[in-house]
């Protein structure tokens, strides 16, 4: 009980203006898609030394780290689930070197219960790390809270690719702008990654990015870190096992059943498919209540949480509930035009690694032969092996995506 207290307490239940600087004006679908709101200095690290400094205390190798970093919070324009316009934030990581033109890399969270638990809010090192090490490393580097996360406000949509999709294009728009502001260009390529739930959104970010949805930038390489790729044929089954630890099984299931229930109408209601004792678990996973107060609220296992019909919708997905599951299963299916891995690490208790499976052979299916990279097992973190793959795959990373930025 006390890693998971520690693992949901640290956020980790996993928790425009135009710029013609260096290429064409800034062009978003919408008028005001990814226009910069507001900038929030958050914190700087002067110098190399600072940066491994801080890094190491949060357990990332520090070895990649070249320079200081500034952290600045972006406040910007986006969309909602139904293309409403709305608001979002999200962290932006400049190197503090001589260079006006930088690379980007795109790095998406893993699951957060709580809106306080956000990169832009630069108070947990396990959801800046990332971005500081690529910063360090000579990128500009943006970590998107998603929708209802960081300043965002309402419940959020978890495991909902299209918004994870718009929230980090749009905040890549914001921060060409702010660093336009600043003297320097965001080239056109960008470098996504993720990890855990941030895995199906880096994801989805390389491929809209692969279809043309900016004029500006363009994808360079994707390389997500320990994905639910495959929710319904992996991971559901899984949390029906000791594979998955059973409170966070619980916890992830109820996340996506209430959170997917908000967006796509899957059941009647919650006393349908969760027993009596957990019909309102959809009100502590509303972002407002804190990883412990949902971790104390919720079930020890699957079992205790749902009914027979609420396993039974698992299993056998109503009509717009299966097609949810499909529309966050397909990440794996395009064809990727640019380099692209998939980082794991073996024995993981809550992504399974069925799911890096299912996206492998789904890339292969689409004619493209994707590396699989087993990163090892670190549970120092949080004792647990899911967190321990990003400390793990964040360096390697880093290294490769330097190595291809240097050969373009």
């Amino acid at each position: 009980m006390r890693t998971l207290r520690r693992i949901i307490a640290a956020g980790l239940l996993t928790a425009v203006a135009a710029a013609t600087i260096g290429g064409p004006a800034i062009a978003a679908p919408a008028p005001t898609r990814g226009s910069l709101l507001a900038e929030n200095p958050l914190a700087t690290y002067a110098t190399p030394g600072e940066v491994d400094t801080l890094l190491a205390d949060g357990k990332f190798d520090p070895a990649t780290d070249r320079y200081g970093v500034s952290l600045h919070q972006l406040i910007y324009r986006t969309i909602d689930t139904r293309g409403r316009p709305t608001t979002a934030s999200g962290l932006l990581v400049l190197p503090i070197n001589g260079d006006r033109r930088l690379s980007t890399v795109s790095f998406a969270h893993g699951t957060s219960v709580y809106r306080g638990d956000a990169p832009s809010l630069g108070e947990d090192t396990f959801l800046t790390g990332p971005a500081i090490t690529f910063g360090s490393a000579g990128f500009a580097a943006v970590a998107p809270d998603y929708l209802g996360l960081g300043t965002g406000t309402g419940p959020h949509p978890w495991m909902d690719v299209p918004s994870e999709t718009s929230a980090s294009l749009d905040l890549l728009r914001a921060a060409r702008t702010f660093a336009a502001r600043q003297g320097r260009t965001l080239d056109q390529d960008v470098y996504a990654s993720g990890f855990s739930q941030g895995a199906s959104a880096a994801l989805g970010l390389a491929r809209a990015l692969q279809e043309g949805a900016d004029p500006w930038f363009r994808p360079a390489a994707v390389a997500p870190i320990s994905g639910a790729y495959a929710i319904r044929r992996a991971e559901i089954p899984a949390v029906f096992t000791p594979e998955v630890q059973p409170r966070l099984a619980s916890i992830y299931m109820a996340y996506l059943l209430t959170s997917y229930d908000r967006l796509h109408d899957i059941y009647r209601d919650p006393a349908d498919v969760f027993q009596k004792d957990y019909v309102g678990i959809g009100d502590l996973l509303d972002a407002s209540h804190p990883g412990v107060e949902v971790l104390e609220g919720a079930p020890p296992t699957v079992g205790d949480l749902l009914t027979e019909r609420g396993r039974e919708l698992l299993f056998h997905p109503t009509p717009r509930f299966a097609a949810a599951l499909r529309e966050a299963d397909s990440v794996c299916e395009w064809r990727p035009g640019v380099p692209a891995r998939l980082y794991f690490s073996p024995g993981d208790e809550q992504a399974v690694n069925a799911n890096t499976t299912a996206c492998r052979d789904s890339f292969a299916t689409h004619g493209v032969q994707v590396p699989v990279v087993d990163v090892g097992v670190d549970t120092s973190y949080s004792g647990m092996v899911h967190e321990g793959s990003e400390l793990l795959a964040v360096p390697r990373i880093t290294r490769w995506f330097t190595e291809l930025a240097g050969s373009r």
